[in-house]
């Protein structure tokens, strides 16, 4: 990666000292301090949590003739307080899932640690651009996610072409992943199982973690405006070995009379297996290469004046498990609710809605998300991952944002779940999942933003 850095640096440095005839250098400090509560309590005799930790991001943008830029940024963090998040529940045997997950997955003992988070140089002109290193992404399948003391990161290359306004096409060549809560840059299939592995098909403990062969991840993206229409977006995520994931999305939005907008979308998603499914031995694949997955998913909003509300739904159907890292990212589909993911699953029916409130003139947001998920029977091993029952789940959230202090902000979430109907489950089978109080608050601040 470095030599591939300074062959891009020679090649972007011609094209500035070609097409500008000013140079000019511009420094602008990237500073990044985040603090984070998160506690889960339980009624019953589970093992309660709770955790204060910090990260602190320094680094710089160095820009170059407004076109060539190098972005640098190393993130230290901290584990300032926290319970016991080594030592499993007592009653399940299980080990802490939420907490443990702001330090570092990778070494658990370890309170304060180090990494090279951003490393990259870009090169963009008015239509047109290129980055190549460590560097952010928001993807429909790899994206940072806001759940950690730092985002997850990638490395490699990242191009995009806008040949006019209604028309964008992006590629991406990934090569490794930084984790959200490990201390390392992982390769491809390494990266896959550094969160729960759940079970295989046979219902065993899942063996692909450091088994899993991959290389590399290809990524497309199209969206184009349509007048009158909307915007249709497409994007393809062929992760070499495993899986390839062709995702689909119209999006518009209308007018009414009482200068209220209505959003209406719709997704339409496709996943089968590749390749080995990350390892030819049946019993250290991630995926199976013969599953056949596809999914759709709605929504419709409405928004008027302070009010921002919506209702989606969302049907996983096929063969096999859907199957999406958790260590990439958050679910595409429009009934994803933070703090939980519906992956790993062969099919899935999801109800959620949203509504917000936006009180201006203080600079808070409360809102509230409500979502019932129907997935498959527990004892179904091949059809349920994790064996995570059907359950209900509410957020209750606030944002805010100071109008004084523009460069702070603070977001609070308390979930619940619970699962639907009547069920007798282990505590295996509740433990970490449901009949949970789990709270999260988060500050940051970004002085130079």
């Amino acid at each position: 990666m470095r030599n591939l850095i300074l062959g891009f640096l020679l090649v972007l440095s011609f094209f500035a000292k070609a097409q500008v005839p000013e140079k000019k250098l511009e420094v602008v400090p990237d500073i990044h301090f985040r603090m984070f509560w998160m506690s889960t309590s339980y009624p019953t005799d589970f093992k309660n949590d709770f955790a204060l930790g910090s990260s602190l991001n320094l680094g710089t943008k160095l820009t170059f003739a407004e076109n060539l830029q190098l972005h640098v940024g190393y993130r230290v963090y901290g584990n300032l307080w926290s319970s016991e998040l080594t030592q499993p529940d007592p009653l399940s045997g299980l080990g802490n899932r939420y907490e443990v997950g702001l330090f570092d997955l990778l070494n658990p003992e370890d309170k304060f640690f180090g990494k090279l988070e951003t490393l990259s140089l870009s090169y963009s002109k008015a239509n047109w651009g290129a980055k190549i290193g460590r560097m952010g992404i928001n993807s429909d399948w790899i994206n940072a996610q806001d759940g950690r003391l730092a985002p997850t990161a990638i490395e490699g290359i990242h191009t995009w072409f806008s040949p006019n306004s209604n028309w964008e096409i992006g590629l991406w060549g990934i090569n490794r992943i930084g984790v959200r809560g490990t201390s390392k840059w992982l390769g491809i299939g390494e990266s896959i199982g550094v969160f729960p592995v759940g079970r295989d098909v046979n219902g065993n403990p899942s063996s692909y973690s450091g088994n899993t062969s991959s290389d590399w991840i290809g990524i497309l993206e199209v969206s184009h405006e349509i007048e009158n229409f909307g915007e249709v977006s497409f994007s393809e995520t062929l992760v070499d070995n495993i899986s390839n994931t062709l995702w689909g999305k119209l999006e518009r939005t209308w007018l009414t009379n009482n200068k209220g907008k209505i959003l209406s979308g719709i997704q339409f998603g496709f996943q089968h297996g590749i390749g080995e499914g990350g390892n030819p031995d049946p019993v250290f694949q991630y995926k199976n290469p013969s599953d056949r997955n596809w999914v759709v998913s709605g929504k419709l909003g409405y928004s008027v004046k302070k009010w921002n509300t919506s209702i989606s739904y969302s049907h996983l159907g096929g063969n096999g498990r859907w199957l999406s890292p958790r260590e990439w990212g958050k679910d595409a589909w429009y009934t994803f609710i933070p703090r939980e993911r519906n992956e790993g699953f062969e099919s899935m029916d999801a109800l959620v809605f949203y509504a917000e409130y936006k009180l201006e003139e203080s600079g808070l947001k409360p809102y509230v998300y409500f979502g019932l998920h129907w997935l498959p029977d527990v004892s179904d091993s091949q059809a349920n991952k994790y064996a995570f029952t059907s359950y209900r789940q509410i957020n209750l959230g606030l944002k805010y944002q100071p109008k004084e202090l523009k460069s702070w902000d603070l977001h609070l979430i308390v979930m619940n779940k619970e699962a639907l109907g009547e069920v007798n489950l282990t505590p295996r089978q509740r433990y970490n999942k449901l009949e949970m109080i789990h709270v999260n608050v988060m500050v940051n601040w970004r002085p130079f933003q």
